[in-house]
């Protein structure tokens, strides 16, 4: 009787610990999308708008990234691949940019594409210039904690000129 229910609490453990990071009853995003004309976040469930987030955006904001340092938030499919819960920008997740093709199209112009791209909190709404960073997308520290718990590493995430 003791080994099985030693069994079953190492398998509750061990399930407990493969789970994605998700508060108890947060409910999940399972895709997002950026629209950068609107300069908004949005959460999708189930192909339909869930939440919607305010949003900044690199310094030079129109059109795709192409290279390293030209403030461009990059646009189309990747990935929200990893997060980093001691960002200097409160929370952040990490964008899979530069995918291949962004790599060889930066190759083929013999520049670096550029890295680090992120959705990031320290966003104010007033008081600062609403398109500010290197690339990255950037919402308030709040909406953040809320995208932080719905958005599970894996999460794909298209973002759009």
């Amino acid at each position: 009787m003791a080994v099985r229910f030693a069994v079953i609490v190492c398998l509750v453990a061990v399930t407990a610990a493969l789970a994605p990071i998700q508060a108890h009853g947060t409910e999940r995003a399972d895709k997002v999308l950026v629209d950068k004309s609107d300069r908004q976040l949005h959460l999708l469930r189930g192909g339909e708008v869930w939440k919607s987030y305010p949003i900044g955006l690199g310094f030079a904001p129109e059109g795709h990234k192409r290279r390293e340092g030209d403030g461009r938030t990059p646009e189309g499919d990747y990935v929200l691949d990893w997060r980093n819960p001691n960002s200097s920008f409160y929370l952040s997740i990490h964008i899979s940019y530069p995918d291949a093709d962004d790599k060889a199209s930066a190759g083929k112009r013999g520049v670096p594409p550029g890295g680090a791209i992120f959705i990031h909190g320290n966003h104010r709404l007033s008081g600062r210039k609403r398109d500010w960073t290197l690339g990255c997308i950037a919402v308030t520290d709040a909406a953040m904690d809320e995208i932080w718990q719905a958005v599970p590493n894996g999460t794909p995430i298209t973002i759009r000129p």
